[in-house]
């Protein structure tokens, strides 16, 4: 596996840590300005909402300047709004920076999915994915126990240790990706013409990665995170505490298949671990709101966080074998990005109001109908990893792993 892919697994570990330095504590502390629950509320969702509406823009940014500075950029300014955030002295300024962090988040995310496509090769994709996953996952459990600790030192602590955290990621993104963007490149060696999305569209696999994302941020993003602790306390009869270990379970279930899908990618193709998780995402979830039993009840939230597992590294490889290694794919990983979030944002909302209304039962079979659709889509979809797919792009495949291979016939990296 190549450095940088190396360093960018270690560079999502850290900002998702900060991430959940802060996550515990930000609630609360928009409520010390003496506001309610709909106004704190507001705060988090800022965040998501800026992000889903600047995703295009940061796709362009990319296509036009590099991958490496607009992450560098994006990080500096999720890191300046951050520290500003534990100096804001109302609740309009914290509302403000929040939603400037959403325009530095999209920016490092959309650049550093294209980064690692453009330098995973082609036969280390699903792998190479499963690993940036996992950075993320873990770094998202580590964080909120440390933030957990230090908002217990002071509610402001948390967003200067974030803001720290991300400086040492944009010094280490500086040092050992710096040239790795292809701006550099002689011109036989140039970069392809930024991939566009109207042309992606038009690929089957991407409409099916589309569907994928969009029900990966409407059950995962979403309704797990809205409905599975009020069922947990309200059917169940368990304290609150039970919802977090459920959402913890279904994040051990996550980890433990990310680079098991990466590696089944790679070898088998991506649409085997697709199906599977899929299926398994939609049985599972779909059940989970007839499950009376606590013990039952975890062990469905761990196979579903399995299923998911299967779903991510392979639906990534997938777009990065549209969009190829040659190209920068800004718009088409804005799109793949947007999809997630309007899921995430539609999700809970829709799930909520028919959980009120037909019950959680209801509301958890229709949010394994999304992983259905989904893999109705898949199931139309022509397999892209190289060696499984036209005898030309299978060669090309074998050109690049050849030259990584042997360094005296290495062409230039773009």
């Amino acid at each position: 596996m190549p450095r940088e892919i190396w360093v960018l697994v270690g560079t999502s570990f850290l900002i998702a840590i900060g991430y959940g330095i802060v996550a515990p504590t930000l609630p609360v502390f928009v409520r010390s300005f003496d506001v309610g629950i709909t106004a704190a509320s507001l705060v988090i969702s800022a965040f998501a909402f800026v992000r889903l509406l600047f995703a295009p823009l940061s796709g362009r940014i990319v296509g036009r300047v590099g991958e490496v500075p607009t992450f560098t950029v994006g990080l500096s300014i999720v890191a300046l709004s951050t520290g500003a955030c534990a100096f804001a002295g109302s609740y309009w300024q914290l509302l403000v920076l929040r939603g400037l962090g959403g325009v530095g988040s999209t920016m490092f995310t959309v650049s550093a999915l294209s980064l690692l496509i453009r330098l995973a090769p082609v036969h280390m994709r699903g792998r190479a994915s499963g690993m940036w996953a996992t950075g993320f996952l873990l770094g998202n459990v580590i964080g909120p126990l440390v933030g957990g600790l230090l908002g217990a030192v002071s509610l402001r602590t948390p967003f200067l240790v974030y803001a720290a955290v991300l400086v040492v990621v944009v010094v280490v993104a500086l040092l050992f990706l710096r040239g790795r963007d292809g701006t550099a490149a002689p011109p036989s060696a140039a970069a392809e013409p930024p991939a566009r999305f109207r042309s992606a569209l038009a690929h089957p696999a991407y409409r099916a990665a589309l569907v994928a994302s969009f029900a990966n941020g409407w059950v995962v993003f979403g309704v797990r995170v809205a409905l599975v602790p009020l069922f947990v306390v309200e059917v169940l009869g368990r304290p609150e505490s039970w919802g977090g270990v459920a959402l913890a379970v279904f994040a051990v279930g996550n980890a433990a298949t990310l680079t098991l899908a990466g590696r089944w990618a790679d070898r088998r193709g991506r649409r085997p671990p697709v199906f599977a998780g899929l299926a398994v995402s939609a049985a599972c979830t779909g059940v989970l709101g007839f499950v009376t039993d606590p013990v039952l009840f975890l062990a469905t939230s761990l196979l579903a966080g399995m299923g998911s597992g299967l779903v991510n590294p392979p639906t990534n490889a997938a777009v990065a074998d549209v969009i190829g290694s040659r190209a920068r794919g800004g718009t088409v990983l804005a799109g793949f990005q947007m999809v997630a979030d309007l899921g995430a944002i539609i999700g809970p909302v829709v799930a909520g109001a028919l959980a009120e209304l037909a019950g959680y039962g209801a509301a958890f079979a229709m949010s394994g109908a999304t992983a259905l659709v989904a893999l109705a889509f898949w199931l139309r979809a022509p397999e892209t990893l190289p060696s499984a797919a036209s005898p030309t792009v299978a060669a090309d495949a074998r050109a690049e792993r050849s030259d990584a291979e042997c360094p005296a016939r290495r062409r230039p990296t773009p």
